[in-house]
């Protein structure tokens, strides 16, 4: 265990957070999304839903501010425009826990998944919710 930081942060994830630099992408995904196949690392958190992790994932990966979608969700396929609860609960936690101008932005299905590919690391949450899935740009921190 180490003081301040969530114990849901295990040494693997930890150490994907460590690892990643800037302008590289974290998927928090829900219990449906296909991690396996999808992701070239596959960091697994099953005993969690996405909004508790990321809440703890916000506490130490600074969200990049200057490339567009730095934080993107999966849209309700069908219905482009509709916001399902889940995606309420990922701008929430990053109206308050982000850095000030990190906005949530749906996009397809399919572009997700192609995003989602190219990511440095896919961790697969236990989240029952659909759509319950985030993409994280890592950002830097100021000297």
């Amino acid at each position: 265990m180490l003081i301040g930081l969530d114990p849901l942060l295990g040494p693997d994830l930890l150490q994907a957070l460590r690892a990643m630099g800037h302008g590289d992408d974290i998927v928090l995904a829900d219990a449906n999304f296909p991690a396996q196949s999808v992701g070239r690392r596959l960091i697994r958190c099953d005993d969690c839903g996405l909004p508790r992790l990321l809440a703890a994932v916000l506490k130490v990966l600074p969200i990049d501010q200057v490339e567009p979608a730095a934080v993107v969700g999966m849209e309700v396929v069908g219905a482009p425009g509709r916001r399902e609860p889940v995606h309420d609960d990922i701008a929430r936690l990053l109206a308050t826990q982000a850095q000030p101008g990190a906005g949530l932005e749906l996009i397809e299905r399919h572009a997700f998944y192609a995003r989602a590919r190219d990511a440095f690391a896919v961790v697969a949450t236990g989240e029952r919710r659909f759509h319950g899935n985030v993409i994280l740009r890592k950002g830097t921190i100021a000297p």
